[in-house]
C-alpha cells in the first residue's frame, strides 16, 4: 500500500468520525420519533447527495453481475447496522452508542476471515477479545438492566456495520467507485423502511424535519468519507483513526444533554480504544517487515 493511500485513508476516517458524531447528536435531537423514521431521512439526503455526485461525474451506476450478491449484503448489513444504531442512539448515553457501533472494525476482522478468508494472527485475535471485554463494560449485563437492550441492539448495529464495511472493501478492490456504493446503499435503505413509513408515519415539527435533514447531511459527509476510507486503505491499518469519534461524541453529549458516561462506560471505551491501539501498532509492524 501506498503511503500516500494511506495518509489518505487516515484523513478520510477522521472526518467520517466528525461527521457521524454530529450525525448522532442530530438524531437524538430531533426528538421522540421512531428509529425507523429518524433513518429514512438520513437515507434520503444521502441518496440524493450521492445521485448529485454522479450525476455531475457522469458516472453510470452500474455494478458487474458477479458483484451484485456483495453489493445486495453491503446494503442489506449496513441498513441493520443504522437502524440499531438510531435506537441505541435514542435509549443511550451518545458516547456508549458511539462505542458500541465502533465495534464495526473488529467484526470486520472476524467477518473477513468469514467471508475473505484473511488470517487473523493471534494478536489479532487477542485485540478482537480485548475489545469485548471492553464492550461488556459498556453494556454492564445486570448492572443496568433497564440500558441492556438497547445496548446488545448497539452491538448489533455493530456487527452489521462490521460486515458493511467488509463488502465495501471486496467492491472497492474491485473498482467500484465510492458514489456507487453509497447510492445504491442509500436507495435500498429507503425502499426498506418505506412500508413502515406509509403505514405508521408520525408527523413532525418544522424543527424536527429540519434537525433529520441535518442529520442526513452529516451522514452523507460520513458515508462518502467512510467508503472513500475504506478504498484508500485496509480496516486493520486505519481503525485506530475511528475510535475519534468517541471523543466527539462524548463532547458534544456532554455540552448539548449534559450527558457524563459512568466509571464502568469509561473503562470500556479504555479497553476498546486500547485494543484498537494495538491492532494498529501491529499492523504497522508487520507492513515495515513486508
Amino acid at each position: 500500500m501506498k503511503q500516500e493511500n494511506y495518509i489518505k485513508g487516515m484523513v478520510m476516517i477522521i472526518l467520517s468520525a466528525f461527521f457521524f458524531a454530529c450525525m448522532n447528536v442530530s438524531v437524538r435531537l430531533a426528538g421522540d420519533l421512531p428509529s425507523i423514521q429518524k433513518s429514512f431521512f438520513r437515507n434520503l439526503v444521502a441518496a440524493v447527495f450521492a445521485a448529485v455526485i454522479l450525476t455531475r461525474n457522469h458516472i453510470v451506476p452500474r455494478v458487474q453481475k458477479q458483484y451484485l450478491g456483495i453489493l445486495f449484503l453491503r446494503c442489506a448489513f449496513g441498513t441493520l447496522g443504522i437502524l440499531c444504531n438510531f435506537y441505541a442512539i435514542d435509549h443511550l448515553l451518545v458516547a456508549d452508542a458511539s462505542i458500541l457501533n465502533k465495534l464495526s472494525p473488529f467484526f470486520a476482522i472476524i467477518f473477513s476471515f468469514l467471508i475473505l478468508k484473511e488470517k487473523i494472527t493471534p494478536v489479532q485475535g487477542a485485540c478482537v477479545f480485548l475489545a469485548f471485554i471492553g464492550c461488556l463494560f459498556v453494556v454492564k449485563p445486570g448492572f443496568q438492566d433497564a440500558a441492556l437492550i438497547p445496548a446488545l441492539i448497539g452491538v448489533c448495529g455493530g456487527l452489521g456495520a462490521g460486515i458493511a464495511y467488509t463488502m465495501v472493501r471486496v467492491l472497492g478492490t474491485h473498482g467500484i467507485k465510492g458514489p456507487v456504493i453509497v447510492f445504491y446503499f442509500s436507495v435500498f435503505s429507503c425502499l426498506f423502511v418505506l412500508p413502515y413509513m406509509i403505514f405508521h408515519y408520525v408527523s413532525m415539527t418544522w424543527t424536527q424535519i429540519g434537525t433529520l435533514l441535518m442529520a442526513g447531511a452529516f451522514a452523507a459527509g460520513g458515508q462518502f468519507t467512510i467508503t472513500a476510507a475504506y478504498t484508500y486503505a485496509p480496516a486493520g491499518k486505519i481503525s485506530i483513526f475511528d475510535y475519534s469519534q468517541i471523543i466527539f461524541a462524548t463532547l458534544l453529549g456532554f455540552f448539548l444533554f449534559g450527558e457524563i458516561p459512568d466509571k464502568y462506560s469509561f473503562i470500556g471505551y479504555g479497553l476498546i480504544i486500547l485494543a484498537s491501539l494495538g491492532m494498529f501498532l501491529y499492523n504497522m509492524k508487520a507492513a515495515e517487515k513486508n
